[in-house]
């Protein structure tokens, strides 16, 4: 029977009750639910569909089609999950989550896919006959992946967190880039199957993206600091008559900051690398 599950094969009806119809294929019974068929079955019509145990522990076949099959990967999205057990993972059928099993995940449970996250797999049917969910190889994702343009450099962008190893991160970003986060470059190590908002910090000459899960420098340096960044963007001549050596009743009249508040300020701008202080001015960096 395990070649008949989780695909799509053509059967032939043999029976009905109020609910169901009753189908056949190999000697094998499918019940198929009576408000799936367009018109009505009769002995001996045949009737193709996708073949399923659903969560009744019932074989049904219906004729909406999920794109995850046995032989075809799909994303499918996490539901919920059994320390036990595994992930279970919507594919589109109304009475059955195709769970994936513990052996495939993170031996560290909080790295497990949580309730939303997206995991690129197909089907396997084992020898008891039971469906799983199986996580999708390296090889899958190269061979589904487009080569990143050069032009992506510092772009930020969204990726599904598909393989963790030691050495860092691999994502898939939702046009089919391949990246990989250097454990240097995110404050904690996201979950497989988690997506993440990323920016590209580097490009190799496959394609390949080096991505990083922390801010731009200038987007974590506090409000002070971003109004400065504001002003002096907004200057026509990317330039304040401030700096350090300022006077407190100076800055307090025009920024509405203390003195202190101001030096730390600029000490952020600094660090970041968006400005420079010269001859009694702070002035914006050139790009």
């Amino acid at each position: 029977m395990n070649n008949l599950l989780g695909k799509i094969i053509d059967t032939k009806m043999t029976d009905e009750n109020e609910h169901y119809y009753f189908l056949q294929a190999e000697g094998v019974v499918f019940q198929l639910d009576k408000k799936e068929a367009v018109k009505p079955l009769h002995i001996g019509g045949h009737f193709q569909g996708f073949a399923y145990e659903n969560e009744d522990h019932k074989l049904q076949i219906t004729s909406v089609v999920p794109k995850i099959q046995v032989g075809r990967m799909g994303f499918g999205t996490v539901v919920q999950s059994r320390r036990d057990l595994g992930v279970f993972v919507d594919i589109g059928l109304a009475n059955k989550d195709m769970v994936v099993s513990l052996d495939e995940l993170p031996s560290i449970k909080s790295l497990w896919p949580q309730k939303g996250d997206r995991l690129l797999i197909s089907l396997r049917i084992d020898q008891k006959n039971r469906m799983w969910g199986t996580l999708a190889d390296e090889e899958v994702f190269h061979e589904i992946s487009q080569k990143a343009p050069q032009t992506m450099k510092n772009k930020n962008l969204q990726a599904t967190v598909y393989r963790l190893k030691l050495a860092g991160t691999l994502v898939i970003t939702d046009d089919y880039y391949l990246g990989f986060i250097h454990p240097s470059e995110r404050d904690q190590e996201p979950r497989l199957g988690q997506v993440v908002s990323a920016r590209v910090i580097g490009i190799h000459p496959d394609g390949t993206l080096n991505l990083s899960l922390k801010p731009r420098s200038y987007e974590a340096i506090g409000d002070d600091a971003a109004m400065l960044l504001a002003l002096l963007q907004h200057s026509d001549s990317h330039v304040l008559p401030f700096t350090d050596k300022s006077s407190p009743e100076a800055i307090k009249n025009e920024f509405g900051i203390s003195k202190g508040q101001f030096k730390r300020a600029v000490g952020h701008l600094l660090k970041a690398g968006v400005v420079v202080q010269e001859d009694g001015l702070l002035k914006l960096k050139e790009e």
